[in-house]
């Protein structure tokens, strides 16, 4: 899911959503350019009890890229 240019705290609201609508299993990926969804993400994922399963900081086009894969519980 593409997150890009979202500021503090939609990115984890929409992940929070997405998450909402998936089955167990399930994975998703968001992408985000803010960087406190560096905290804000890991922190709704141990709320929620999903899995984190990777955390990739990188850089697309000149601007910071953090890239999340998280699987619903």
């Amino acid at each position: 899911m593409n997150l890009r240019g979202l500021k503090c705290p939609l990115p984890a609201l929409r992940v929070r959503k997405m998450l909402s609508t998936l089955q167990s299993g399930d994975v998703v990926v968001a992408e985000c350019t803010d960087p406190m969804a560096a905290i804000d993400i890991p922190n709704l994922i141990r709320q929620t009890g999903d899995t984190l399963e990777a955390k990739v900081a990188g850089q697309e086009e000149g601007q910071d890229l953090l890239t999340f894969r998280i699987r619903k519980k």
